[in-house]
């Protein structure tokens, strides 16, 4: 069998028949999750719930973002960047939702009356809608890696290790002295479908949209930073901005995404399409597209399995991920 695909694959068209097998394989995919009638039932009825909806809502537009980033980060080598922002995001969404423990009569007293009051709410509006002071945070610290990674005095790989680890570790010790907060780590971490709140759900959807504007207005010019940055230099076009707009547009992506897939999960959503894509396709327009139909295929996916199994659903959007990377590997060996 495997030698009649790769025969298959390897005649005149083969371009076209491997999109097609492609196809099929994700298909396959999705009807494992969906092949039987009683779990397509079941799927139908949790559908009716409005945390599902954001869940897909939000995850598609998420994981449409995620994939084309992805193909970007992993041909600069910028992969683990997603991962070092991705502890970051952890350390600061834990530190906006302790606020929450912040009251006006545990502030000093010396303060006044009207600003603990004023700073007492503020608090716990940051508490109700972490996401905002976490997108701010995570900003700045993709920045700061990248003039860190710039720098003759300290490696990439060492700075986002210094900038991630110290966030991990600040994240670690807010969520073992803040009371209650122990119940959420688990979510934060590893994700969780009901973790969205309404106002998360606008946030996600309008940075979201921005994050896709932003890459399709810029691409010509990402394309030629991506592939030869000192060419680009050469031409007067100013690869540093652009660089930057990657860095800051990466941050944004992990932020929207890692309530559903949590912190330690999140980054796999931006490398595993890329590479998954390039096991078969190897013009960069073909990558991008195919990362993005596999991304978002992936993450519907492995959301609905999360839902009829009862996994988290960060760790099922990966299983099913890696599933995929080891079918497209597959006919990648196959065809050549």
């Amino acid at each position: 069998m495997a030698r009649a695909l790769a025969e298959f694959l390897g005649r005149k068209g083969g371009r076209a028949r491997t999109i097609a097998v492609c196809g099929a394989l994700l298909a396959a995919l999705l009807a494992l999750v969906l092949g039987n009638l009683p779990a397509l039932a079941e799927m139908g009825a949790y559908l009716q719930y409005k945390f599902i909806q954001r869940a897909l809502i939000v995850g598609a537009l998420v994981a449409l973002c995620a994939a084309l980033l992805g193909v970007v980060l992993v041909l600069k080598r910028y992969s683990m960047i997603g991962d070092g922002l991705s502890h970051v995001g952890f350390g600061a969404l834990t530190v906006a939702v302790s606020l929450g423990a912040v009251t006006a009569e545990n502030l000093p007293a010396f303060l006044p009356e009207g600003f603990r009051q004023t700073a007492a709410s503020l608090c716990a509006g940051i508490s109700q809608s972490p996401l905002a002071l976490t997108l701010a945070v995570v900003v700045i610290c993709a920045v700061l890696l990248l003039r860190l990674s710039r720098s003759s005095r300290m490696r990439g790989d060492a700075a986002i290790a210094l900038i991630s680890t110290s966030a991990l570790a600040l994240g670690v010790i807010v969520t073992s002295t803040a009371s209650g907060m122990n119940i959420d780590v688990y979510n934060y971490m590893f994700g969780s479908i009901l973790a969205m709140s309404d106002a998360d759900v606008v946030l996600s959807v309008a940075l979201s949209v921005v994050v896709l504007a932003a890459f399709i207005a810029l691409y010509p010019r990402i394309f030629s930073v991506t592939f030869d940055e000192s060419f680009a230099r050469a031409t007067g076009l100013n690869a540093g901005f652009y660089n930057l707009t990657i860095a800051v547009l990466t941050a944004v992506t992990i932020v929207v995404g890692m309530r559903i897939m949590g912190t330690m999960l999140i980054s796999s959503l931006i490398i595993f399409p890329a590479l998954t894509s390039m096991r078969v396709f190897s013009r960069f327009r073909a990558v991008m597209i195919s990362s993005a139909i596999v991304s978002v295929v992936c993450l519907l996916t492995g959301i609905m399995l999360s839902c009829l199994t009862s996994l988290p659903a960060g760790a099922g959007i990966v299983a099913v991920n890696l599933v995929a990377f080891a079918a497209f590997s597959l006919v990648g060996a196959l065809r050549g």
